[in-house]
């Protein structure tokens, strides 16, 4: 959808390779939550791979791999009392989600999983079984089995008896439903439509799993690395998850790299039964160190940014909503977006923001949801000429689709 070629950037702003300038409201779709090129993150990368140190080394050990753990756990785990192991298991969002289903289904002994509609989880069979999108799914070109879909939060009249069926069959042993290995559930579905959890929601999910001895998965691929405000996006309901992936801006860089956190009496993996090539990927430890450290070792003020900025996201999602009736502001922390009643407006905004200089996505079964994810880092100056141009495209769409139903 950007007929353009992009050569470098920095920050908030990307330049084509004829030299124009666009703002990055895109973020490579969360796997640039610090932006593009942050020299903090830059100079340790280029000074490693200046000094002859080891860039792939699978599951060996190094210092670089060590100094990642030991960051990890004592600027994110610890200060939130979490007792995670950490595992490598490849480079991607998917292939941590592939891990948990994997772990979840060897730990219990059951096959079946449980998500949610609209969930996104990945490309991989595994991952596309779980999720909700009929078009990617429709591409495995294999049968996607042992899953079902359940109600997604507000699915239907956001009362907390969504529930109530699960709950029933789950409990009636003449149900006919298996009790699930897991469920797995995204916070906010970034690629579903931006449908926001309820903390009160997330709890219920989590207080039902434990009733029925079933493992939560929380993917937090794209919500999670303070995309919504805090390190891990379940941290506002106060649950803890029996296994979680990240992946996306776990680097910081923009390197790939994912992890699979999850509690240790679920270890039970066997020597090398869930292996790969790429899951000692050197340079992304450095820069995830990087980021760990440049960001998150001052929690309170980093986190306090955060905040000011989806306020200022979300007061200026509001003027955009306020030119459609029925348009409504979706999402979390700088993880947000509009829902429009004619799914055709969230795609004729994002195409003349980008004729303005700024990138935009869509989200949602119909693309009906127009999609911001600036940087955690961004300027407040950068995020208000941002929504100018965000404005004025709306303004322009918006007068097209006035012009065109009066003709």
């Amino acid at each position: 959808g950007w007929p353009a070629v992009f050569d470098r950037a920095s920050g908030s702003t990307m330049y084509t390779e004829d030299g124009r300038e666009y703002l990055d409201f895109f973020s490579g779709a969360g796997a640039l939550n610090y932006g593009h090129n942050h020299q903090d993150l830059l100079e340790p990368l280029l000074d490693y791979l200046r000094s002859g140190s080891i860039t792939h080394s699978m599951d060996m050990h190094t210092p670089a791999k060590r100094k990642f753990l030991e960051t990890f756990r004592d600027v994110i785990l610890e200060p939130r009392g979490l007792d995670y192991k950490v595992m490598f298991p490849g480079p991607t969002g998917t292939n941590t989600v592939e891990a948990a289903l994997k772990l979840a289904r060897k730990v219990t002994g059951r096959q079946h999983v449980l998500s949610f509609t609209n969930a996104f989880h990945g490309m991989t069979l595994g991952a596309l079984a779980v999720t909700g999108n009929s078009m990617k799914r429709q591409g495995a070109g294999v049968a996607l089995t042992n899953s079902s879909k359940i109600p997604y939060d507000d699915y239907f009249d956001g009362e907390t008896t969504d529930f109530h069926w699960l709950e029933r069959v789950l409990a009636d042993s003449g149900s006919g439903v298996d009790l699930p290995a897991a469920v797995i559930v995204e916070t906010v579905q970034g690629e579903g439509g931006l449908n926001a959890a309820r903390a009160s929601w997330l709890r219920a999910l989590s207080d039902l799993c434990k009733k029925h001895d079933i493992l939560l998965i929380v993917d937090d691929v794209q919500a999670g690395c303070g995309r919504t405000g805090t390190f891990f996006s379940f941290e506002e309901a106060g649950i803890v998850p029996d296994i979680v992936c990240l992946s996306k801006s776990i680097s910081g860089y923009g390197l790939p790299m994912a992890l699979t956190l999850f509690r240790r009496e679920l270890d039970v993996w066997g020597p090398g039964e869930h292996n790969g090539t790429f899951r000692g990927s050197n340079p992304a430890f450095v820069t995830a160190t990087a980021a760990l450290k440049r960001f998150w070792s001052d929690r309170e003020n980093f986190e306090q940014q955060i905040a000011v900025r989806a306020n200022q996201l979300h007061e200026g999602l509001a003027r955009v909503a306020a030119t459609t009736e029925g348009a409504v502001v979706r999402g979390r922390g700088l993880l947000a977006g509009v829902a429009f009643p004619d799914p055709s407006t969230a795609e004729k905004i994002a195409a003349a923001s980008f004729e303005r200089g700024l990138l935009v996505e869509t989200s949602g079964p119909e693309s009906e949801v127009l999609k911001l994810m600036p940087a955690l880092t961004i300027s407040t100056e950068d995020l208000a000429r941002g929504l100018d141009i965000l404005m004025e495209a709306v303004d322009a769409s918006v007068g097209e689709r006035e012009l065109t139903a009066v003709s």
